[in-house]
């Protein structure tokens, strides 16, 4: 993926800048507060700040969720969110997508292709930047059926690559880069190249982007594996799932229900991802090749 000039915004003083970005194909936004730094090199200075609004997604004329997303790359956070949510099956279900900016936030007015299929898993309320079950009315959502996953890649993945990966990741980040609280998703090519990230101040809504960029520009996320800069919950491993993805690495760590959901589901889950070791917590293919670390 080739560098791309982008700019952000500064809404308090109403500055354009440029920046660099590896990861997203719409400007980023950030702002900038005046802030007071106490203890070493103490003074007044200028902070970038990562911004967060509401966007509220209205499927066929009905409202269905509002979720709070750092305001960049909507078109590929409603895409794979609304895949997520298992109302399309790929950018295709989308016949239509309108993005309205209003003094609220974030209005996303979308036609599905067949009509729709909300009244099985409709939210009730605003999911914030961190949450993957706000809104959700039965506890029987939250155990959905879904279909066991697939090995992804003929050959199982050296090592090396996924180490080289995880070194790689840092460049992608410029939004984390010029804020600080970023999460990342990167899409990772069994050849252990980089090919497609998306950032957001929320871990779900950084892999939804990324879900919805693949589907659009015709990534095949099974060819390799997903790296995600955050810990790992139930809500990410689903997603990843019903993305097909066959192999999760993560930063931090599962938690319990995430790791039932994999087993359950053949998902390939590493996690703890350091320089110098990770986690393999679940491998039903033998997707990962033992090899020592170069």
């Amino acid at each position: 993926m080739s560098d791309q000039d982008h700019t952000y915004c500064d809404d308090q003083a109403g500055a354009w800048r440029s920046m660099k970005s590896l990861s997203t194909c719409e400007p980023l936004q950030v702002a900038e507060t005046s802030v007071r730094r106490i203890g070493a090199d103490a003074g007044t200075l200028l902070r970038p700040i990562i911004e967060e609004v509401p966007i509220e997604i209205v499927c066929d004329g009905q409202s269905y969720a509002v979720m709070m997303v750092t305001p960049g790359d909507l078109r590929d956070f409603v895409t794979g969110f609304l895949m997520s949510e298992q109302l399309i099956v790929d950018v295709t279900g989308i016949r239509d997508l309108h993005l309205v900016d209003t003094p609220l936030g974030w209005r996303a007015e979308v036609v599905l292709s067949d009509g729709g299929g909300l009244t099985g898993r409709t939210r009730h309320r605003i999911g914030d930047s961190g949450c993957g079950l706000c809104g959700l009315g039965r506890l029987e959502q939250v155990a959905r059926p879904l279909n066991p996953l697939t090995r992804g890649t003929p050959s199982p993945i050296p090592e090396p690559v996924l180490f080289q990966a995880l070194a790689d990741l840092e460049a992608y980040q410029p939004l984390n880069r010029a804020c600080g609280g970023a999460h990342a998703a990167a899409a990772v090519h069994v050849t252990g190249d980089v090919h497609l990230v998306r950032e957001d101040v929320g871990r779900h809504n950084a892999l939804d982007k990324l879900i919805g960029a693949a589907s659009r520009q015709g990534v095949d996320l099974r060819q390799g594996f997903v790296l995600l800069s955050s810990r790992c919950s139930y809500e990410l491993v689903e997603k990843a799932i019903v993305a097909g993805i066959p192999m999760l690495v993560t930063l931090s760590v599962p938690t319990s229900m995430a790791i039932r959901r994999a087993v359950a589901h053949d998902l390939t889950l590493v996690s703890l991802a350091r320089r110098d070791s990770m986690l393999v917590i679940h491998d039903p293919y033998g997707s990962i090749a033992s090899e020592a670390v170069q």
